[in-house]
C-alpha cells in the first residue's frame, strides 16, 4: 500500500481539481490502467485516455456539483472478470428490446459501442482483488433538473495514483437522468457510436 501521506495528497489534489474543473490536473492523478466503475454501465471504463474523456463529459453534465463530506479507509479492489455464457445471460424479459436500440437504459448500447460485452455477454465479477487504501468523497449535484446525492470512492495503487474509481448515486430517477445525459455527452464527443457526433 502507498504511504498514507501520498493517498491524502492525491485525494486532496483530486478534490481541488474537480472543484476547479481542471481536467488536466484530474488526469495526472490517474494510474495508466485506471478502471472507472459507473452506476450507468455494467462493465468499467478502462485506461487513462478513456476515463479522461469520460471526466470531460461528467464535468459538463453535473450542475452545481459540490463535495459535502469525505472519509478514508480501505476496500478491496475489483476482481478480474469473465464473460457469462450467452445461454445464461439471454434475457427472458420480452418487454425489453434485445438489440439495445431503444428505451432509456443506454448501458447495453455503451457496453457494445466501447467494444465490451453488452447485456447478452456481460462480464461477471470473479472474487475480490487485493485490499487498497480508499478515500470516499460525498457529493451533491443536479442533472437535467434532478437532484443527485452520491459518493466517489477512490482506490490507490502503490504510487498513490487513482487505480479504481467507483461512483454510486441515488435516487433512481436521478440515475436515469444521469445515464441519459452521460451517454449523450459520450456520443457527442465521439467516445461511443450513436447520436449526433458533433465536434
Amino acid at each position: 500500500m502507498p504511504a498514507a501521506e501520498n493517498v491524502h495528497t492525491t485525494a486532496e489534489s483530486f478534490r481541488s481539481a474537480v472543484e476547479k474543473r481542471d481536467l488536466a490536473a484530474i488526469e495526472r492523478l490517474f494510474a495508466p490502467d485506471i478502471r472507472f466503475y459507473s452506476p450507468v454501465k455494467f462493465t468499467p471504463f478502462e485506461g487513462r485516455p478513456t476515463v479522461h474523456g469520460l471526466f470531460g463529459v461528467l464535468l459538463r453534465t453535473f450542475e452545481n456539483f459540490r463535495y459535502v463530506g469525505e472519509f478514508s479507509g480501505t476496500a478491496q479492489l475489483g476482481g478480474t472478470a469473465r464473460s457469462r455464457s450467452t445461454d445464461r445471460s439471454r434475457s427472458t424479459d420480452k418487454s425489453r428490446p434485445t438489440d439495445g436500440s431503444s428505451g432509456t437504459d443506454r448501458s447495453s448500447d455503451a457496453d457494445r459501442s466501447t467494444g465490451e460485452a453488452g447485456a447478452e455477454g456481460a462480464a461477471e465479477p470473479v472474487g475480490g482483488g487485493a485490499e487498497a487504501d480508499a478515500h470516499v468523497l460525498i457529493f451533491r449535484a443536479t442533472v437535467n433538473g434532478k437532484e443527485i446525492h452520491g459518493m466517489d470512492m477512490l482506490q490507490f495503487d502503490e504510487a498513490g495514483l487513482i487505480k479504481e474509481f467507483t461512483v454510486m448515486v441515488r435516487p433512481q430517477s436521478a440515475l436515469s437522468a444521469l445515464g441519459e445525459a452521460v451517454y449523450a455527452g459520450l456520443a457527442a464527443d465521439g467516445l461511443v457510436p450513436g447520436g449526433a457526433s458533433q465536434g
